[in-house]
């Protein structure tokens, strides 16, 4: 008898381990790239050009622009865990830029459109966690101007952090953003990456039957492409 009670147990065993592996590979997402800055083609601004100052904007449609969030789902009782990302690029944005100075930014994007490689994360995060049916805008504005240490030469990528207020699931916080900036002579590419604790806006981290819990932090990442306004 204690022969066979072990070979159950062993038996058991196996097969739970199976099942979760079999979960695991059947729940674990594909997370997407970090946001990072493209080596776009440079063009020789013309002649007397006063460089990247101006105007610029970010409309929605554009495939390379996105804001999206990147967390840790722990997935059966937190014996596996992944990273899920998700993005939209349903953004709007804008920022002024006069030499070594950078103003007026803001930019908005509508978090109904997030889309991850699970529909079902999709749909739920509408009503739990991000409730972005109710609360369907992040948007971030510049609360101090931008100072470089210079006017940006065409193809150049430069560093600087953006203070600002940024607003998620109906609440503003003053945050700072890391950022990194390019003008390729034709477009101002702008990377940025920010930590979120989720309990700071109100947030409470959704669940799932195979999802045990999302850590209480995550990453707000974004990748826009500004075109000069005519």
């Amino acid at each position: 008898m204690r022969r066979i009670f072990k070979w159950l147990v062993l038996s058991m065993v196996v097969v739970v381990g199976i099942a979760v592996a079999g979960w695991y590979f059947f729940l674990k997402t594909d997370p997407a790239p970090r946001a990072a800055i493209k080596e776009t083609p440079t063009i020789s601004p013309p002649a007397g050009s006063s460089g990247p100052s101006g105007t610029w904007s970010v409309q929605p449609g554009n495939a390379q622009n996105f804001v999206g969030y990147r967390v840790t789902e722990k997935l059966l009782a937190d014996v596996a865990q992944t990273e899920a990302t998700g993005r939209t690029d349903n953004v709007t944005g804008s920022m002024k830029v006069d030499g070594s100075t950078i103003s007026d930014v803001t930019v908005t994007a509508d978090l109904r459109d997030l889309k991850s490689d699970q529909d079902f994360r999709d749909g739920r995060i509408k009503t739990s966690g991000l409730e972005s049916d109710r609360f369907p805008e992040a948007k971030f504005v510049l609360t101090s101007p931008i100072t470089l240490t210079a006017v940006p030469a065409a193809g150049e990528t430069v560093t600087a952090t953006a203070t600002g207020d940024f607003t998620l699931h109906g609440v503003t916080r003053r945050v700072t953003i890391s950022l990194q900036g390019r003008w390729d002579g034709k477009e101002v590419q702008v990377v940025g990456h920010l930590p979120i604790s989720f309990s700071d806006y109100g947030i409470t981290a959704p669940t799932s039957t195979f999802v045990a819990s999302v850590e209480n932090h995550g990453e707000m990442e974004l990748q826009l492409f500004f075109t000069k306004r005519t």
